[in-house]
């Protein structure tokens, strides 16, 4: 199939009624309008075929993955989702099916009101690089530098699931159930991007970040941004049901620590403010769980129920190390 034949097929499945892009896929560039009173938000996060997604990914999967890792990344800065870009690379214009790949990415892309205005296919190696654009009101994005001594630090679900999830996919680990392993698996592949929640406590929390590297490496970023640290307790850190059906319970403890790929949110709250956040938190749709506090000694501690230090040297996923 010819580049331009497979781009006419992209624009056919990914159409969007968004008002505010004045010329989207078909032209070298989108143009987009910005609400008044409003900043832009920009991220862009690639996946790589063996890398970030195991090579039996569904292809509606890729698609998915591909956006939600961009959403949470505006959801982790208060931001609202309006646009994206694709950039396609593939070893066939049929391999994976492109159907199903912009099937999956603009599924999650109409629950949240986002549309897919250009990007660029070229073939090669079997990656996916999203552009997401959002905005926020003028001075309220939510930073990783706002973190204050005495604040506490909340993360909006089950940690770990989609590391379990990768183990049960690369076979590391059997599950005891196919339902555990297709759970545990649907939070690796469609992971829930925690938009609703970003937004809700803008104004509220005092930094945020998502965990996508791990909680004890993510946190670390909050940390060194913020010239502050932090002590995580062992015992508050949220685990689901399926994990520890799956996993023995201090495995799992280490993937929610240091696994990575939940794109759950980490915020630091004010303790004046803390119920507030936690009301808000609920209203958009999450389980939040007050997991530490912010500190004054430099790095990220984990302590365990008699208040001993228990850190893992793992503390997350690192590209180059």
């Amino acid at each position: 199939m010819a580049e331009f034949d497979l781009i006419a097929r992209i624009r056919t499945c990914a159409g969007s009624d968004r008002r505010d892009v004045v010329l989207g896929i078909g032209d070298d560039a989108a143009v987009l309008s910005v609400e008044p009173g409003m900043q832009l938000v920009a991220c862009v996060d690639t996946l790589n075929a063996g890398v970030h997604f195991p090579v039996d990914t569904q292809p509606s999967a890729l698609g998915w993955k591909a956006l939600a890792v961009n959403l949470s990344d505006l959801a982790a800065m208060g931001a609202q989702p309006c646009w994206a870009l694709l950039s396609l690379s593939l070893p066939s214009a049929e391999c994976p099916s492109v159907e199903e790949v912009i099937a999956g990415l603009t599924h999650l892309a109409r629950l949240h009101g986002v549309a897919l205005v250009g990007g660029d296919t070229t073939r090669g190696p079997l990656s996916l690089t999203v552009t997401a654009l959002g905005q926020v009101p003028a001075g309220t994005a939510l930073v990783r530098s706002g973190a204050r001594i005495g604040d506490a630090i909340v993360v909006t679900g089950n940690l770990g699931d989609a590391a379990a999830g990768l183990m049960l996919a690369t076979g590391q680990v059997v599950a005891q159930s196919h339902a555990v392993s297709e759970t545990l698996r649907k939070r690796l592949d469609y992971p829930t991007p925690r938009v609703a929640a970003g937004i809700a406590v803008r104004g509220i929390a005092s930094a945020s970040i998502d965990v996508s590297d791990g909680l004890l490496a993510d946190l670390g970023h909050v940390c060194a941004e913020s010239g502050v640290g932090a002590a995580i307790d062992l015992e508050s850190v949220p685990l689901s049901a399926e994990i520890l059906s799956a996993l023995p319970r201090h495995m799992a403890q280490l993937l929610a620590l240091s696994g990575g790929d939940d794109y759950e949110l980490c915020l630091t709250v004010p303790r004046e403010h803390l119920e507030t956040a936690l009301v808000a938190l609920r209203g958009a749709g999450c389980a939040p769980h007050l997991v530490g506090r912010v500190t004054a000694e430099p790095g990220v501690q984990v302590l365990d129920a008699a208040g001993m230090d228990v850190t893992p040297r793992q503390r997350g996923y690192e590209h180059f190390s």
